[in-house]
């Protein structure tokens, strides 16, 4: 059969919907009396959802994760969390006491304290509260400290930075530009942010080390030597008495009597015949000078030589690996043994001055001359590179170097440690960190850093509450809404089925008349549902005409608690179409009885009616 009549429903029911517009107009009032109430309800609850989150992800504060306690975090432990998922940003503090800053008053001369904070790029803190990243030689003040300082942006701030050593008090200063003022809600205390250069310039000054870098004197963190134990050689073999007296309060666990071949092994050389030998050992921690000078007053009055070592330092020169001995003999010490004294003094529990540490002697058949160098490189916390000085050679297979630089290297494997080539001398790297500043990138993202950190032992304080407080209301508010849509719904879907079925009952003889006209039972199926689906989208344009004038006047009722660009009461646009479509098949739905109902009309009735 012909399309004809088909293309023909839409435009006779619309015509009969025309016909009855007050019924229509009914049917539209009363589905828009549903639809309305449940747009501006889902406008209200993602309106204020959408608030209550904008305010808290703008607030970067709502974003922080804050350290409660003080610790030490190693490079490495940043390195890692800089690398978790929802880390926005991420910066090393130093202690709190080192981060208080003098700044000098140009109208009083006198100082205040302000807080010294690091910052670094990408800082939310600064950036989404009118600031900016200062560069070297720059801060961002807080609008209380630039308020107590006298100072805009584009000004100049003196800072002082004091420190008491050797018994007398010492200060430099630095001029640092104003490179922006944040918002009052960055914070109501004087803080000054920084780079983290300058921070730790700061704490290191205040420490006693120097930061030639600003011009800033001071000591030069040196490291320590330490050691896995001490060899003991004496003429006489020691009193019993005394041999278990070196054990007590000195850092030592016993006292073994060894073989000379064991002598040779960790020192490389063997006594003269007859010399009792000791060993020390300090098995789980390292021997440091004070448990050498410890074991050294209680042998007051003997004739000894006190020698530390270390095991297992292994040099890579780029070729082979090097396994020198640690050796530092004076001229009495050497004397008592037979040997030759080292070019280096004794040992003293402290580094050699000048360039003594790099010096060696090395094994003859080599023949390396005097002054040539090796370049070398030690693992350790972070490998270290370095060269050796040859200052002699002597009848080993093994280079015999200072034993302080055998320590050093030790020292290493626990500490960050340096070398300058410059001053032939080795420097301490920072350890570790005692804090950070830790900003989720989204607020979705705290509660899960914030129990990670947690479980790796890291007390931490951080808005979850709050956070949680709004998933908590948002989920509610969604089973609210979808409980009430679905009674409107069905509401709604119950007075269009009833008020299509009885317009079918209505209409039975017109719709018999287009039966007998010629259309077909599929064609006059499709009345009913047509005019189900014009209702449901007037109803929908009178909806949501409803609603927007009840999102406006909700909107402005509140307006005084709102900021520029907040609403109440906003419909996602992706919900439209949704909503739409979610109506639209509803209506089709709800039309199929009377649809049915059409389809059961004999036209003979129609005739004996007649």
């Amino acid at each position: 059969m012909s399309h004809g009549p088909l293309r023909r429903i839409p435009f006779l029911a619309a015509a009969h919907l025309r016909h009855e517009w007050v019924l229509t107009l009914c049917l539209v009032i009363a589905l828009a009396a549903v639809i309305s109430p449940l747009l501006v309800l889902l406008g209200l609850k993602h309106g204020t959802i959408q608030t209550l989150r904008e305010r808290l992800v703008e607030d970067p504060v709502f974003r922080e994760i804050r350290p409660t306690q003080t610790r030490e975090f190693s490079p490495e432990w940043f390195k890692d969390l800089s690398a978790w998922a929802g880390v926005g940003f991420l910066t090393p503090t130093i202690l709190p006491l080192s981060s208080v800053l003098s700044v000098v008053l140009p109208e009083t001369s006198g100082t205040a304290l302000f807080d010294l904070i690091p910052t670094a790029p990408g800082d939310p803190l600064l950036l989404e509260n009118g600031g900016m990243v200062p560069g070297e030689s720059e801060v961002v003040l807080t609008a209380e400290a630039a308020r107590r300082a006298g100072v805009d942006q584009g000004g100049e701030i003196v800072v002082r930075v004091t420190r008491s050593r050797g018994g007398r008090s010492e200060a430099v200063e630095a001029r640092l530009r104003v490179a922006a003022v944040l918002d009052q809600r960055a914070g109501s205390l004087p803080r000054v942010y920084a780079p983290l250069s300058f921070v730790l310039d700061v704490e290191a000054y205040k420490e006693g080390y120097a930061a030639p870098a600003r011009g800033w004197t001071g000591e030069t963190p040196q490291p320590y030597p330490s050691f896995d134990g001490v060899v003991l050689l004496l003429p006489v073999p020691l009193q019993p008495i005394v041999r278990s007296g070196l054990a007590i309060n000195t850092g030592f666990g016993r006292v073994t009597e060894i073989a000379p071949a064991r002598v040779r092994e960790l020192l490389g050389f063997v006594p003269p015949d007859g010399f009792a030998c000791y060993e020390l050992p300090a098995p789980g921690q390292p021997v440091t000078a004070a448990s050498l000078r410890s074991v050294d007053q209680k042998l007051r009055g003997h004739s000894r030589v006190l020698l530390p070592y270390v095991r297992d330092v292994v040099l890579h020169d780029g070729e082979r690996e090097l396994r020198p001995v640690g050796l530092s003999l004076g001229e009495t010490q050497a004397a008592l043994l037979g040997l030759k004294p080292t070019p280096w003094p004794e040992f003293s529990g402290h580094l050699p001055e000048g360039a003594a540490i790099v010096d060696c002697l090395w094994p003859a058949a080599d023949a390396l001359g005097q002054g040539q160098t090796v370049d070398v490189r030690a693992a350790g916390q972070a490998e270290v590179g370095f060269f050796l000085r040859v200052a002699g050679s002597i009848d080993l297979d093994r280079p015999v170097v200072p034993a302080e630089l055998l320590g050093v290297l030790r020292t290493a494997v626990q500490r960050a440690v340096t070398f300058d080539r410059e001053s032939e001398s080795f420097h301490m790297a920072r350890g570790g960190f005692r804090g950070f500043r830790l900003y989720a990138g989204s607020i979705d993202n705290v509660p899960e850093l914030y129990r990670r950190l947690k479980d790796q032992g890291v007390e931490v304080a951080a808005e979850v509450e709050a956070i949680e407080r709004i998933r908590i209301l948002d989920q509610g508010l969604s089973r609210l809404f979808w409980l009430i849509a679905t009674l409107g719904l069905f509401g709604g879907t119950g007075v269009l089925v009833a008020s299509l079925y009885a317009a079918v009952e209505r209409r039975r003889r017109d719709l018999g008349v287009l039966r007998l006209l010629g259309f077909a039972r599929r064609h006059v199926f499709f009345f009913p549902m047509v005019q189900g689906l014009i209702i449901a989208t007037l109803g929908l344009a009178t909806g949501f005409g409803g609603y927007a004038v009840l999102a406006g006047a909700i909107d402005r009722a509140f307006a005084m608690d709102l900021a520029p660009g907040e609403a109440f009461c906003i419909l996602p646009v992706g919900y439209v179409p949704l909503f739409c479509l979610i109506t639209l098949v509803l209506a089709s739905l709800a039309s199929l009885a009377a649809a049915w109902r059409a389809t059961c009309i004999d036209p003979a009735e129609v005739i004996r009616e007649q």
